[in-house]
């Protein structure tokens, strides 16, 4: 017999099994059906666009729940949804008194986030909920337990798209996956978690880590390759006016979030590259490109408010920079032209009403507390910097580059100064290197400053408005130590050396040279700002000046000035800081001129005036502004090549009518050269000559004492020159008369005066002593060449006295010519002329009487002819006797006066008639200007004949002039004159 089973038991299995069936058909089919139709009919209640649920699956027995196909949008425009959400709670939530759930899965999520232009979200505005009351926050309120294994998220897409900024923002993740393992709300509890999404267009998000909800907290890193910045670039361009050309982020970071108390977020191993970026501006020129920029090494603290930045290296950023003709920076301008969000906002708010002005003003808030940013170490490489200034006419441009850059311990709050160092390239092939420390605050700076062959040319733009001058070339290198104190109130000082190469500048008016050299250096340079310039040696190599003096008296630098405008004049002059008690103080321990040379060129005179200055080498001592003790002057050169100049002595150049000293020698300088100056003023070109000068100039508070001595040898004038300034003097017998036997003539031009007197003039005063002894010479020139011999000073060699009737020198007169052929001896230029002159009223009587002696002996001399008596050589040998005289002189009468005697003269006895007749015949040849100048015409040959055979003088040096008539001294002595000619 079978056993049976107990009825109860059998029933109460059919029970458990009817039970189970109910169950599993309640669970797999009836709650399902139920709860897709509630939450499709709470969906359509509440969404505001259609929404719906495919389908929800429940397993009883595991509690795993499924939902699927979840679509909340119009179709083809869902905004939310998924696939399949999968759930599973176990079952220990019972008596843990918490939700204990070991998976949740969501496949293939979609979430379409789209901010309109009003700023509306519209996953907001996908459903309409109804307004519940607000409850009190409870401090005591606990959050809902929850613990969950495991939440992942497969395949979900994010789009995202933003109408507010003026350029609408749009990017998508199309590959998100999510991970999230021991989620908790219970204290203490932290969950793992990975997210990875990735773009089509490129870009990856990585993000793993832990975080805790009770407290809230996270721990991780986060990581963001090739993310394109034009996806959330228009945020920037709102703020400010850059538009991106092209930008790729990559980004690194572990992190640290904890809001418990208060928020604390700690960023370490921070690291972030872009490559490559560039902007332009709106108008489309380019503001900067960046090849690449990495920054490593970084931490982040919010809460202590410290950025430390351990590396950053970046490489070949270009850039553009502008200084507009307004005077205002491109970039400036550019983000003035972008209004602020909180400028725009308080723009459009109403103003304030009375009472709102008058109510009481809000505390200002604590000053925060700043951030500190540290650089550890920056390296940027072959940047190229563009610098333009539209304000200069003609625009300026430069370029800088390749710069290099490192920048090593900055401190924004200045716990310690920092290293920085700068190596650029500047313009074409200049250098410029900086090597120190700085402070910021105080502000401070200690640096060694290094520059080579920086162009000056671009200083051209800045100095057309004051001068007429094109700077050709210039180079500007130097190796300084600059030393910043303070710069309020600015305190520096620099140091080092500095040199100008190949200086050459034009003269634009004439384009000709105006001043060059092919080296300027200055040694031992110190200045201290606002005290002192102190330079220990300046050495000049190969310098070059042009100094021209035009036909109207000013010169070639008074045209290359601009003459300013009035109100620029005053603008400067306000905009100078009032004068301070103490100048700037200068201090040049010397100055070496090496190879330097000169032109000079007057055109007020006529010919057109120019000579040159060659080989010029010398010294200037020790010039200091703040001690009155001159500098020494030692330099030598030549004019033209060949003619050696010294310019020795001393001078304070601060204040020249204090202390002056200066002796200034011309050796051999051609005259030719200076026919101009001959021509001007004197009315004759130079043929030939040589200048020696020597000039003394000395100054004594400011009373001038001059020493002027000018040696001219072998002076030969020209042709005349047509000169409205030419003086009328008879230069040819002064220069004659100062020309000694070696063809030289010395002349000393001494000048005194007092330089305060605006009046006094140096110039014309040597002028005017030149002409005075031009003058004097040729109005006395006897006595001028009779200093020359010794005795002759006193004496006037120009005359000759003789006795009336005779030809016959004197005792003195011999001694006066032999003193007189001395000085021409001395002054072989010269050549003398004699003027025979015979008196009437002395000289007439007596060679009356000669005469009627000789006619006595001519007529006698015939007779005894006659007779064929024997006779002498010739009639003046033969004696008269007393008793023939009476007989001839009747003939005589009738023969010379061509007149018979008058009839009255017949009564008369025979020695009366005698005595008349006699006395006609006187009378008739005492008035015989043949007679008389046969008389002065034998005086001169007395005199050159003494002069050349006695006084050994050359007979081509005397000549006669035409005898002539004068007038008897009141002792009857007669004078003839002599004068002096120039050859």
């Amino acid at each position: 017999m079978k056993p049976h089973m107990p009825k109860g038991l059998i029933r109460a299995i059919g029970a458990l099994l009817t039970a189970l069936a109910l169950y599993s058909l309640l669970g797999f089919l009836i709650l399902p059906g139920i709860a897709l139709r509630v939450a499709n009919q709470q969906l359509a209640n509440y969404a505001t666009t259609p929404a719906t649920i495919q389908r929800i699956e429940l397993n009883p027995f595991s509690l795993e729940v499924t939902l699927w196909g979840l679509v909340i949008g119009e179709p083809g425009k869902e905004q939310v949804g998924f696939e399949r959400l999968y759930a599973n709670l176990q079952i220990d939530s019972l008596w843990t008194k918490a939700l204990h759930l070991s998976d949740i899965e969501l496949d293939k999520p979609k979430t379409e986030i789209l901010f309109g232009k009003d700023g509306k979200l519209n996953l907001l505005g996908l459903f309409k909920l109804p307004a519940s009351e607000p409850t009190p926050a409870d401090p005591d309120a606990k959050p809902f337990p929850l613990r969950v294994e495991r939440v992942k998220l497969a395949r979900g897409y994010v789009h995202f798209q933003d109408a507010r900024p003026s350029e609408p923002i749009e990017f998508l993740y199309d590959k998100l996956d999510f991970e999230l393992k021991n989620l908790s709300t219970l204290p203490e509890d932290s969950a793992d978690m990975t997210l990875m999404a990735v773009g089509p267009g490129g870009g990856q998000l990585d993000w793993t880590g832990n975080f805790s909800l009770i407290p809230l907290a996270s721990e991780g890193k986060l990581k963001i390759t090739d993310g394109k910045m034009k996806s959330f670039w228009p945020y920037v361009r709102d703020a400010v006016p850059l538009v991106l050309e092209e930008g790729v982020l990559n980004l690194s970071t572990d992190y640290k979030l904890n809001l418990s108390k208060e928020t604390e977020l700690l960023l370490s191993n921070v690291a972030v590259n872009v490559a490559p970026f560039a902007i332009k501006a709106p108008d489309g020129r380019p503001l900067a490109k960046l090849a690449r920029l990495d920054i490593s090494e970084t931490t982040v603290d919010l809460a202590r408010q410290q950025v430390v930045v351990g590396k950053i290296r970046s490489q070949k950023l270009e850039t553009w920079a502008a200084l507009e003709a307004d005077g205002q920076l491109d970039w400036q301008k550019l983000f003035a032209s972008q209004p602020s969000k909180a400028a725009t906002k308080a723009n459009a708010e109403p103003a304030s009403t009375p009472a709102a002005a008058d109510s009481p003003k809000p505390e200002p808030a604590p000053a925060s507390k700043p951030w500190q940013v540290l650089l550890k170490d920056v390296q940027l490489r072959d940047y190229q910097v563009h610098l333009a200034d539209r304000k200069a006419q003609p625009p300026v441009a430069l370029d800088v580059g390749p710069l290099n850059l490192d920048l090593q311990n900055f401190d924004s709050l200045n716990g310690s100064p920092f290293n920085l160092k700068v190596d650029t390239g500047v313009g074409k092939q200049g250098k410029l290197l900086a090597d120190g420390e700085v402070n910021l605050a105080p502000v401070s700076a200690r640096l060694n400053v290094h520059t080579k062959d920086i162009d000056l040319r671009v200083a051209q733009s800045y100095i057309n408005p004051f001068i007429r001058l094109e700077l050709r070339s210039g180079m500007l290198g130097s190796d300084l130590a600059v030393d910043l104190k303070s710069t309020e109130p600015l305190a520096f000082s620099v140091t080092g050396r500095a040199q100008v190469d190949q200086l050459h500048t034009l003269d634009t008016l004439k384009t000709r040279d105006f001043l060059k050299w092919q080296q300027l250096v200055l040694e031992g340079l110190n200045y201290q700002h606002g005290d002192r310039l102190s330079i220990d040696k300046v050495n000049l190599f190969q310098p070059y000046a042009r100094f021209m003096i035009n036909d109207d008296r000013t010169t070639n630098v008074d045209d290359l000035l601009i003459p300013q405008p009035p109100e620029a004049t005053a603008k400067t002059a306000a905009a100078k800081p009032a004068a301070k008690d103490k100048p700037l103080g200068i201090h040049i321990g010397g100055i070496a001129i090496n190879d330097g040379s000169a032109n000079f060129a007057d055109f007020s005179l006529t010919p057109n005036f120019a000579t040159a200055v060659q080989q010029l080498n010398g010294q200037i001592g020790t010039i200091d502004s703040r001690q009155a003790k001159p500098a020494s002057v030692d330099i030598k050169g030549k004019v033209d090549r060949y003619a050696p100049v010294t310019i020795k002595g001393s001078v304070n150049p601060f204040d020249p009518m204090a202390s002056l000293d200066i002796a200034t020698s011309f050796k051999r300088v051609e005259l030719t050269t200076l026919t101009p100056y001959s021509g001007k003023f004197a009315g004759y070109r130079i043929r030939k000559g040589r200048l020696n000068l020597d000039l003394h100039y000395m100054i004594t508070k400011g009373q001038l004492k001059a020493e002027n001595k000018v040696v001219v040898e072998q002076l030969q004038l020209g042709e005349k020159v047509d000169s409205p300034d030419a003086v009328s003097l008879p230069l040819k017998l002064a220069i004659a008369l100062l020309k000694d036997v070696d063809g030289k003539i010395s002349i000393e031009l001494p000048v005194t005066g007092d330089l305060n007197n605006p009046q006094f003039s140096v110039m014309p005063i040597i002028w005017q002593t030149l002409r005075n002894l031009v003058v004097k010479a040729a109005a006395a020139p006897f006595k001028m060449i009779g200093g020359l011999v010794s005795g002759g000073g006193s004496q006037d060699l120009g005359t000759v006295s003789f006795a009336p009737g005779s030809s016959d020198l004197s005792k003195e007169a011999e001694d006066s010519l032999i003193k007189l052929s001395q000085a021409l001896k001395e002054r072989p230029a010269l050549r003398l002329e004699i003027e025979g002159t015979a008196a009437q009223s002395s000289d007439g009587p007596l060679i009356a009487e000669q005469r009627l002696e000789r006619e006595y002996k001519y007529n006698y001399y015939k007779m005894l002819q006659r007779r064929g008596d024997k006779v002498p050589a010739n009639a003046a040998l033969v004696e008269v006797p007393d008793s023939e005289k009476g007989p001839l002189l009747e003939g005589i009468y009738r023969t010379r006066l061509k007149t018979q005697p008058p009839a009255e003269w017949k009564d008369l006895g025979k020695e009366e008639r005698t005595a008349k007749m006699r006395e006609g015949v006187i009378n008739f040849w005492s008035s015989s200007d043949v007679l008389l100048r046969q008389l002065g015409q034998d005086r001169a040959s007395s005199i050159k004949d003494y002069l050349v055979d006695k006084a050994q003088l050359a007979d081509e040096r005397v000549y006669f002039v035409d005898a002539s008539l004068g007038q008897a001294e009141s002792d009857g002595r007669v004078i003839t004159p002599l004068h002096l000619d120039a050859e």
